[in-house]
């Protein structure tokens, strides 16, 4: 029988042109996948065939896991009882125990054949996949070969692509036969079928067809700094020149707008607008809401935001069809964009100097006189009062050095009152979370800073969460939830 073996993996691996030991480890899958029929569960076999004299054996096996992780018993041993059979076992390892070859025979030749031919074009579609991948190509092109409940199957050389449906430009209209080009968004290594997905509608397929359309691009001369799509209607990309002497803008277009048609013409009609990249955020933004003319801009670093400020006659054009303008801009720039006209945003202004004005008289104890001083030199919250530089302070004509020292230390003695205050009320809301062993202030306090403020909402969280609030240990997340959900199992055992 072990002849048989050996004449028959010689005579394959002549046959397929593959190395023996392809063929060898087919034979040893099919081995082991009718050695698995004889048992009802799902088990793990494996099968070792000697390269030499043809002998195989047959073993199943369980994995090593940590004592309480054993979810498929058929599959896993936990540490402790594996250490029982061997004793040098570690997690992760193999228990083995030998079983009753199957005859070669019963599974016949044509059978490990099979199985052989299929890992023969599993590998041949892998080495064509992996060569196009070293090309480092990120566009395809190719012709739609079927179409599969809307989706687009391409054959592209010797590969096969897979356009989904929603990553078709809408409205766009594909049959059998035409010739198509999109951007390569990922490699499904798992899919039996077609594994490059592709994408007409992402961003990164109108940067690339920049790429292709200007060779300035490729030398480095202009550089695509960022790029926004409402795919088949409308996009923006921001350009930048590396070379004082060339024009992004113009060279982007092209002679008679060539080059930007070109692109237009591959994005079923999409208008392109191409914007003058700044490092400077607000000039960045202005750019980007061209063709709407900006008045203002008022720019706000800690919410990232920015409110645009235009003329009444502007605010449609500011905004676009939608609201298509400025969320490509806002896209765009990576900023939050509020488009308002000047009346909205004198309105938005008295409303936040009032609020502010408020604060300083409550929380200050001075009248509004000084409070609107206090506004029209800049000052917005009590934190600048307390701590800006004195010298800056003692510029406003309106006080004194003795006003100007009241008010500072107005200003640090309120937020003094306001820090403990918060620090008392978080000592109360970390109460019931303290009650419980193992628990420590800073992992509470945590928690209470995402919600997190009862045990009975603690023994509602995964571990995983818990680690994600706190950044403890798993282990220790674990105690804490087990402790929270005490309460559960009490429960349980007096209703039983």
């Amino acid at each position: 029988m072990s002849r048989e073996v050996l004449m028959l993996v010689d005579a394959l691996a002549r046959e397929k042109s593959v190395n023996k030991d392809v063929v060898f480890g087919a034979l040893e899958m099919a081995l082991a996948s009718a050695t698995k029929k004889r048992f009802r569960d799902d088990v793990d076999v494996r099968v070792s065939i000697d390269r030499n004299t043809g002998d195989y054996k047959s073993y199943r096996r369980w994995l090593v896991v940590n004592d309480g992780e054993v979810e498929f018993p058929d599959l896993q041993i936990s540490l402790s009882e594996a250490l029982k059979r061997n004793a040098n076992v570690q997690v992760n390892d193999y228990i083995e125990e030998p079983l009753e070859p199957v005859e070669f025979g019963r599974i016949g030749a044509q059978t490990a054949k099979q199985v052989i031919l299929q890992k023969i074009r599993d590998a041949e579609r892998e080495q064509i996949l992996n060569d196009f991948l070293e090309r480092n190509e990120h566009l395809v092109t190719g012709v739609i070969k079927r179409m599969d409940r809307g989706n687009a199957i391409i054959e592209s050389g010797r590969l096969e692509a897979l356009l989904p449906r929603d990553q078709m430009i809408p409205k766009e209209s594909l049959r059998v036969g035409d010739r198509v080009r999109a951007y390569l968004l990922r490699v499904d290594r798992q899919s039996r079928g077609p594994q490059l997905i592709l994408s007409r509608v992402a961003n990164e397929f109108l940067v690339k067809l920049f790429e292709l359309e200007v060779p300035e691009i490729e030398e480095g001369l202009i550089e695509i700094k960022g790029a926004a799509r409402d795919p088949g209607s409308r996009a923006k990309i921001a350009v930048k020149s590396n070379d004082p002497r060339l024009d992004p803008i113009g060279t982007c277009v092209g002679m008679r707008g060539t080059r930007v048609q070109a692109v237009t013409g591959e994005l079923a009609g999409e208008r392109v607008d191409i914007v003058l990249w700044s490092a400077d955020p607000a000039t960045f933004v202005i750019n980007a809401l061209a063709p709407a003319e900006v008045s203002s801009i008022v720019v706000d670093e800690e919410k990232h935001s920015m409110d645009i400020v235009v003329e009444e006659d502007q605010l449609a054009q500011a905004i676009g069809r939608n609201g298509q303008n400025v969320r490509l801009a806002s896209e765009l720039t990576g900023w939050e964009l509020n488009i308002m006209t000047v009346e909205e945003s004198k309105k938005k202004n008295e409303e936040e100097a009032a609020a502010i004005r408020s604060l300083f008289m409550q929380r200050l104890d001075v009248d509004e006189e000084v409070a609107n001083i206090l506004i029209q030199e800049g000052f917005t919250t009590l934190e600048e009062i307390a701590y800006v530089p004195i010298n800056e302070m003692l510029e406003i004509e309106a006080f004194d050095e003795e006003t100007v020292n009241e008010l500072r230390n107005r200003a640090r003695s309120a937020l003094l009152n306001e820090a403990i205050a918060n620090e008392e009320q978080l000592e109360a809301d970390i109460g019931d979370l303290m009650t419980l062993e193992g628990m420590d202030a800073d992992t509470a306090r945590k928690l209470v800073a995402h919600g997190v403020s009862t045990t009975a909402a603690l023994a509602d969280l995964a571990v995983d969460d818990v680690v994600e609030m706190t950044g403890i240990d798993p282990e220790v997340a674990k105690g804490l939830i087990m402790a929270a959900r005490a309460p559960w199992f009490e429960q349980e055992g007096k209703a039983e």
